[in-house]
């Protein structure tokens, strides 16, 4: 058994195809199957049911999932420590961020990192806060930004922003020129959200249970550009971060405070009792300096 072997046995099980495994492995599919045929001999256990369209895991499968992740995930991590030893500022890191967290903050933090670190690649996984949560887990990324809370049993958590939640709606909405509301007067109106992958979509639904109805939802989206785009079409309402509502404030649009709310608190995510690189930790002491927005 090496390294590779486990390697390429994870990258089967993660696509749950040969075909797909082998074209991110840039390697035949004769050459993987081989591969994964040679372990399964090894440790003289059957890895994979080969029986449906889609293989799937076996029960000595799935423990063999586990542990060869905690194997490459160790191997990856004494790389990650040798190499800062002898490349303090060089390397990459990888971030996993939900499309809000990208559009509001990245372009600044890029910037100054790329100023104290110039020959740090940083690469950028977009995806809901719950995929990010798992790639962070998984060791698909170094780090994530995510609404807070997480389970903190699993993740080390540095704070980032807290912004308040407001409503945004039209401004022909008939409760538009009120400056505070309370969230149960729009009990009838269409809710506009964020895709389920987002946590501001549950935390959304949790709120407006919590404040005595269920919100009808119109409509979902992974970009909250479309969400108000949609609420500028007078489609209905939404909340949203107060500074997504602050950028859109020249259209045809009204903030309202609400009597009783949530916080968008973000924080910096790693998977606890990893290594965390020296250049990751580097970038949280940066994100943890600048002024916030």
């Amino acid at each position: 058994m090496d390294i590779r072997q486990l390697s390429y046995f994870i990258e089967v099980a993660r696509h749950r195809s040969f075909t797909k495994a082998a074209l991110a492995l840039h390697v035949t599919q004769p050459t993987l199957s081989k591969m994964v045929k040679n372990l399964e001999e090894e440790m003289d256990v059957t890895l994979f049911d080969r029986t449906s369209r889609k293989i799937v895991l076996t029960d000595a499968g799935e423990v063999v999932f586990i542990q060869a992740q905690k194997i490459v995930n160790s191997l990856d991590d004494l790389t990650s420590s040798l190499y800062d030893v002898m490349n303090l500022k060089k390397g990459k890191i990888n971030i996993g961020l939900p499309p809000v967290i990208s559009t509001l903050f990245f372009p600044t933090i890029i910037a100054e990192f790329q100023k104290a670190y110039p020959d740090v690649a940083i690469m950028l996984a977009e995806d809901g806060a719950k995929k990010v949560e798992q790639k962070v887990l998984d060791g698909e990324v170094d780090l994530g930004f995510v609404m807070l809370p997480v389970d903190e049993e699993k993740f080390d958590v540095v704070p980032f922003v807290h912004e308040e939640i407001k409503l945004l709606v039209h401004e022909s909405h008939p409760l538009a020129n009120r400056g505070i509301i309370n969230l149960v007067e729009c009990k009838n109106d269409s809710f506009l959200l964020l895709s389920k992958e987002f946590t501001l979509n549950s935390r959304t639904v949790e709120f407006c249970i919590s404040e005595g109805f269920t919100p009808k939802i119109a409509y979902e989206s992974s970009q909250w550009d479309f969400i108000v785009g949609m609420v500028e079409k007078n489609l209905g309402v939404t909340l949203m971060p107060k500074l997504i509502c602050e950028r859109v404030k020249d259209g045809p649009f009204k903030t309202l405070s609400l009597t009783n709310t949530f916080p968008w608190v973000l924080g910096i995510i790693s998977a606890k009792n990893r290594y965390i690189p020296y250049t990751s930790r580097s970038f949280i002491s940066l994100v943890k300096d600048l002024p916030k927005v």
